[in-house]
């Protein structure tokens, strides 16, 4: 399976499909960085929620990159579980790099504010990517083309999650669960101080249950149409 991991990996980088998603980080970055320093924990926290529907989006021309027939061939060569499992690390892999740059790009650039709580706030920072992870590669994986079966309904699909997760994820009390907790972690670790260990504690189950639920679709999906 880590043959097939690389393989993916490579193709994505070498294939220059990752252009798009790294012009996009970059311009997030740039646009939250560039009013100036903040605190660590508030301008992580607003990072890994803008960053959400890059890493879905970077997830889906992942899992795309590779043709239909390839595809099938991989799932005869190393059985249909280590074959979707290998799309989905390699997605998460590629995620987890991507979010430890843009936690490392502000400090170059002055963007954290170095006198208010750094050490926790880093950490902080830290969880919030990880929360966003995997809900993101998630969200990329429903929207790829072995689930969906096409560029148009992948895309309908993709647009659909980032628009829910914003919209829903502001409204707070309403229907909270029906989509990650990206906004509600922002929103967590708007402040200097460091939030309750009671709210990370629903949050990093929220965002494990949720992402539980979507990697079983996901599986269910692959099973059905692939």
């Amino acid at each position: 399976m880590s043959a097939l991991i690389r393989m993916r990996l490579a193709g994505f980088l070498r294939g220059g499909r990752i252009l798009p998603p790294a012009i996009a980080v970059l311009v997030v970055l740039g646009v939250i960085y560039g009013g100036g320093a903040s605190p660590a924990a508030v301008a992580y926290g607003y990072s890994a929620a803008a960053l959400f529907p890059v890493l879905a989006w970077q997830t889906k021309l992942l899992l795309d990159t590779e043709p239909d027939v390839q595809r099938r061939l991989a799932r005869v060569a190393v059985g249909p579980r280590s074959e979707a499992a290998a799309g989905l690390l390699a997605a998460a892999l590629l995620a987890l790099v991507v979010c430890t740059l843009a936690m490392v790009t502000p400090w170059l650039f002055h963007g954290i504010d170095t006198t208010k709580a750094v050490g926790s706030g880093t950490a902080l920072g830290v969880l919030a990517h990880l929360l966003a992870v995997p809900p993101a590669v998630a969200v990329g994986a429903l929207a790829s083309r072995a689930v969906t079966r096409g560029v148009r309904n992948g895309v309908a699909v993709l647009v659909t999650a980032a628009v829910l997760v914003v919209v829903l994820g502001l409204q707070g009390s309403i229907t909270p669960w029906l989509v990650p907790p990206v906004m509600a972690t922002a929103r967590a670790l708007n402040d200097v101080k460091a939030p309750p260990a009671a709210t990370l504690v629903l949050l990093v189950t929220w965002a494990t249950l949720w992402s539980a639920v979507s990697f079983t679709l996901y599986a269910h999906f692959r099973r059905t149409r692939s």
